[in-house]
């Protein structure tokens, strides 16, 4: 394995709740993929763990589905979670002695691997940690994981960001090489979208913020345009894409960063909440997920 090698880190963050974070993640990785010969990890980071669960969940029994409870309760037992991480990483004056291994990350397919959340995330919500301490936290573990002889080979790593700016969140946005920020069309979407932006370059400061794509999640639609075939969304929510787009030119040009809003969106589907337990993307959202990805592919090649 060339040691050189370097996976694209992608992060999803809003710090609104109700736009969709988790299930846009797990989507996206889930189209990744699909891709032939790709690898992808994937991150639960927020310490509620609706990623996590929603994964565990056997949608038939409403209980854990024996492979991956097993191996959760294995994991923690030996301490080798997310928070054991943590924890080596900031012990004072050691290094960083955490092996990496398939006790660490989670198998859920030959091409798609997963790294849980655990409840101990919450004391990081409450700063326990020294946030300079942290900073180069995830940099490092991915360094791990990359490095090891162990681990396979991923050309990408998402993470499901905490609804709220914490010492985690700090530490990914550092490294990150794309932010994905859902967005919904209602009333606090341009106010939300221009308030994140803002905030985002403040909190990590002096460190560069990386690229920022910005885009529509559970969009309303009323039917294809004849001439293109693509989905037309509705007078009200075409009227806040405007309003988005609008916001991010503006904080791009005001702020001095690379926020560029996506023109595609994803449609609003109702089962679209059990595309993880239901084992991946419905059929008739694979296209706006791929559609969304060719663009955040292109902004990564600029």
């Amino acid at each position: 394995m060339p040691t050189n090698w370097s996976p694209k880190l992608i992060a999803t963050i809003n710090f609104k709740g109700g736009v969709g974070k988790t299930t846009v993640t797990w989507c996206m990785a889930d189209t990744l993929a699909l891709f032939p010969n790709q690898k992808v990890l994937m991150f639960d980071l927020d310490a509620q763990m609706s990623l996590t669960q929603a994964i565990a969940l056997n949608e038939d029994s409403g209980r854990l589905e024996d492979r991956f409870g097993k191996w959760y309760e294995t994991s923690v037992q030996r301490k080798k979670t997310i928070f054991d991480a943590i924890e080596a990483f900031t012990r004072p004056r050691a290094n960083f002695d955490f092996p990496i291994g398939f006790d660490v990350i989670y198998q859920i397919s030959d091409q798609l691997h997963f790294v849980p959340s655990v409840e101990d995330l919450y004391w990081l919500e409450l700063e326990v940690f020294d946030r300079e301490s942290m900073r180069d936290f995830i940099r490092r573990l991915i360094g791990k994981i990359t490095n090891s002889p162990r681990m396979p080979r991923y050309d990408y790593v998402l993470f499901d960001c905490p609804p709220s700016f914490t010492l985690l969140s700090y530490s990914v946005l550092t490294c990150a090489d794309l932010v994905l920020i859902p967005v919904n069309p209602d009333f606090f979407a341009s106010r939300g979208t221009s308030l994140i932006l803002n905030s985002l370059k403040m909190r990590i400061e002096p460190h560069p913020l990386p690229k920022i794509g910005v885009f529509m999640n559970k969009t309303k639609t009323f039917g294809r345009d004849q001439t293109t075939g693509r989905w037309r969304p509705t007078n009200e929510s075409a009227f806040y894409i405007r309003e988005v787009g609008r916001v991010c030119s503006e904080a791009s040009k005001r702020e001095n960063i690379e926020a560029r809003f996506f023109d595609s969106f994803i449609r609003e589907r109702v089962g679209i909440k059990r595309a993880i337990t239901g084992g991946g993307v419905p059929a008739d959202l694979v296209p706006d997920f791929r559609t969304l990805w060719q663009e955040c592919r292109e902004l990564l090649s600029q």
